[in-house]
């Protein structure tokens, strides 16, 4: 079993920036996929970046492209989502999720594991 662990998150003004962290633990050896989604107030949760154990990385949806950032490291089993130029349509709730890269982020088909979110607020 994993426990996934995120930290980070807060309120921030438009322009902003925010390093999310996820810790995970337990039975990292067999960790694929560590990605993160979010999902705003009355919003579906939608993806947002995961990162396989290589290294791989998915094409971040336009909106986010060129702000948000994925770095692992293997040895801490942690994963940061580095979010920049932060915009109020940023606000949501980040959850961080385990599973396989491929099929469980990039093909949508359900992540394995999950924290219990972390709160991001971006307002003036």
């Amino acid at each position: 079993q994993l426990q996934l662990l995120e930290s980070g998150g807060g309120f921030v003004q438009p322009g902003g920036s925010l390093t999310l962290s996820c810790t995970v633990s337990g039975s990292t050896d067999v960790v694929d996929g560590i990605g993160w989604f979010r999902q705003a107030p009355g919003k579906d949760r939608e993806k947002v970046l995961c990162i396989d154990k290589y290294g791989t990385r998915n094409v971040l949806e336009a909106s986010m492209r060129g702000r948000f950032t994925i770095t692992r490291e293997n040895g801490k089993n942690t994963v940061y989502l580095e979010m920049q130029h932060l915009r109020t349509e940023d606000t949501g709730t980040y959850f961080c999720a385990t599973g396989n890269y491929f099929q469980g982020f990039v093909l949508g088909n359900g992540m394995d594991h999950w924290g219990k979110g972390i709160r991001v607020t971006v307002s003036v």
